[in-house]
């Protein structure tokens, strides 16, 4: 038994080693944010769609925020799925303007809604078409430039396009904390990195930009509990990358409570446990057999809570020979190394989420909150474990409950909510649109325009909208 136990601890360190270096690795491409040209001039035209269930709280600062998008309005529409609705959301949502579209049926979940709705837009070729569909959720605020910065990447030839997913309400709680101070890191550390290093980035529910031809030519066929993750993979497997827009906000409301967390989780990891069974397997066929990177890339990530379960057995492991009178087992991979090696290896793990946050400007409040994280970084351990139990449940809905009901201008600084402006240099012709650059807090906006030398004035006044195109 000693022996059988060396060899498996030997194994699974190696494993879970290997994917910690990689990432690490893939990770140090988001240190820098690479300057991009970006074709501005607005020419796609776009379908905004919204899946909501019940969300009467909220769904009106939503659409208030996709009404001030700062782009044509004769060059988009807004959807709004009102899914099993027992509330007044549909009744909401018809008075801010949107095109309303109340479904009831017993296959429930978002996957299944927007399946339904595509097939809704399909029909209407004849009376209206479109070149993108972009997803949000009810809860959602979108940044004013979201469009602008998807027609940007749809005219390079994009076809499938993930935004930055932000939080509205960090400050609720320490739980809000968490999930905040996670997806700062993971936008900067993980999404711009893949981004940068030429892989795929992955979907995440919301903020998404599909090409129109792209949904009719693949289908959608999305309908697990993490339509994202299985239409990201489904891509991948006909050799399509999703894209990132790091400068394309969506703020999303965070559970404040830790019994919704491990709901939410709990929802997630079942469709991951799912789509890995189902993907993982042919993304390394496929990028073995092409010789190409990216599928194999795709099919690590699906590999992660089975890291995660790695890990987990080792710490029990651990745990047990550390109480056991007789060694039970030898670590080789360990022994490779001195004890301070592995315990610096543990703090990186511990701070290097905070690169993340100071490279993205996060508050002051979110280092405090940091304190926490430890907490909530642990939990994903029996998370894991229970979705891997449910996994094979793919049609329970947990609906997620949304009442912070915020508005977008609380949030984006007067900077991003003005209409079409530019920064011209006093020193150079060159022209920059400050409604694409990222969110910041109101506190740092007067910095921003007061620096010397720049003067500011309306887009239509200064700029020739067939020209606009700009470097950042």
């Amino acid at each position: 038994m000693f022996y059988l136990l060396t060899a498996l601890v030997a194994v699974t360190e190696a494993v879970v080693l290997l994917v910690l270096f990689y990432y690490y690795y893939v990770s140090i491409a988001g240190w820098r944010k690479h300057p991009e040209e970006k074709d501005y001039v607005p020419v796609k035209k776009f379908a905004l769609i919204t899946a909501a269930h019940n969300e009467e709280a909220v769904i009106k600062y939503h659409l208030e925020s996709l009404k001030q998008i700062n782009y044509p309005k004769d060059l988009f529409d807004i959807y709004v799925i009102a899914d099993n609705c027992t509330d007044n959301t549909a009744a909401i949502a018809r008075q801010e303007g949107a095109r309303v579209y109340e479904r009831f049926s017993n296959q429930r979940g978002k996957g299944y809604a927007l399946e339904w709705m595509f097939n809704q837009l399909f029909e209407m070729e004849n009376e209206c078409t479109y070149d993108a569909i972009c997803l949000f959720d009810a809860d959602n605020v979108v940044s004013s430039n979201f469009l602008l910065e998807m027609n940007s990447k749809l005219k390079k030839g994009y076809r499938s396009i993930q935004g930055y997913l932000d939080t509205k309400n960090p400050n609720d709680s320490w739980v809000t904390a968490c999930y905040a101070t996670a997806y700062w890191s993971m936008n900067r550390m993980w999404q711009l990195a893949r981004y940068n290093r030429g892989l795929s980035n992955a979907m995440g529910g919301t903020g998404v930009c599909l090409e129109y031809n792209l949904l009719k030519e693949f289908g959608w066929g999305a309908t697990c509990l993490t339509e994202d993750l299985e239409f990201t993979m489904k891509l991948l497997l006909h050799g399509i990358k999703t894209s990132w827009a790091h400068d394309a906000h969506v703020y999303d409301e965070k559970p404040v409570y830790f019994s919704q967390t491990w709901r939410q989780r709990t929802r997630w990891l079942q469709g991951h446990w799912d789509v890995a069974f189902r993907y993982m397997i042919p993304l390394l066929k496929k990028g073995i057999r092409e010789k190409k990177w990216y599928p194999i890339d795709g099919a690590i990530y699906l590999f992660q809570p089975i890291a995660i379960t790695i890990m987990l057995f080792n710490i029990i492991l651990g745990g047990a020979h550390w109480i056991s009178p007789q060694p039970i087992y030898a670590s080789p991979i360990t022994a490779m190394a001195p004890n301070w090696f592995w315990w610096s290896f543990g703090i990186l793990g511990y701070c290097y989420p905070m690169l993340g946050l100071i490279l993205e400007g996060a508050p002051r409040k979110a280092y405090f909150y940091y304190l926490t994280y430890p907490i909530y970084g642990f939990t994903w351990f029996p998370v894991t474990i229970w979705g891997l139990l449910k996994h094979s449940n793919q049609t329970e809905w947990a609906h997620t409950k949304h009442m912070r009901g915020i508005s977008i201008s609380s949030i984006e600084s007067p900077v991003n909510q003005a209409p079409m402006e530019v920064a011209v240099t006093e020193e150079s012709d060159d022209v920059v649109d400050l409604s694409q650059r990222e969110a910041r807090p109101r506190r740092s906006s007067s910095k921003r325009r007061n620096k010397p030398g720049k003067h500011y004035v309306p887009v239509k006044d200064s700029l020739d909208l067939e020209k606009a195109v700009v470097k950042k």
